[in-house]
């Protein structure tokens, strides 16, 4: 009975120490390889975009959420210039900065989309998440666009919808 004892402890041990799993969307790509220095390029146009992103979305009550996994694009929709994107804030329902996702500045080519993804797991954001994205293009250019997907899925029931981004 001692042993089973000491067995049983050295199992519930051995799973509590199990490390938490990350949030993928912290760091889904490498964004030290797209950083650009700016400081040569005077000329361009400076703006900024918001955008609305759904962590979790209520059903039936307000008693009730579901998770969504999120995904946002940063689109350049020009065919000839990168578009430079100096921040990608992330902020919750009640307006407090959760995370910025770069630094320093970085480019996005010609028609390249670039993503982050907000795990389902990860309802940090909440009902009213959004994103404030600054950025700078040539004179004359596109400027870059910004659009969300939420997507949950349970069984066979599933929900999605999208958002796009204002200039502000």
């Amino acid at each position: 009975m001692k042993h089973l004892f000491i067995y049983l402890l050295t199992c519930i041990i051995l799973i509590s120490c199990n490390d938490t799993k990350e949030i993928s969307s912290i760091n889904p790509i490498n964004w030290q390889e797209r950083f650009i220095d700016l400081s040569t390029k005077d000329s361009l146009t400076n703006g900024s975009s918001y955008l609305s992103v759904y962590s979790e979305i209520y059903s039936m009550t307000e008693h009730r959420t579901i998770n969504l996994t999120a995904t946002v694009s940063l689109r350049n929709i020009s065919v000839k210039d990168s578009v430079f994107i100096l921040n990608a804030d992330y902020y919750n329902t009640h307006g407090d900065l959760i995370r910025n996702y770069f630094k320093k500045p970085i480019y996005i080519k010609p028609l390249e989309t670039l993503e982050i993804i907000i795990d389902e797991k990860d309802s940090h954001g909440g009902s009213g998440a959004n994103f404030i994205f600054d950025w700078k293009t040539h004179p004359n250019n596109s400027e870059p666009h910004f659009e969300a997907v939420m997507i949950s899925t349970s069984g066979q029931q599933g929900i999605s919808f999208t958002t796009q981004g204002i200039k502000l």
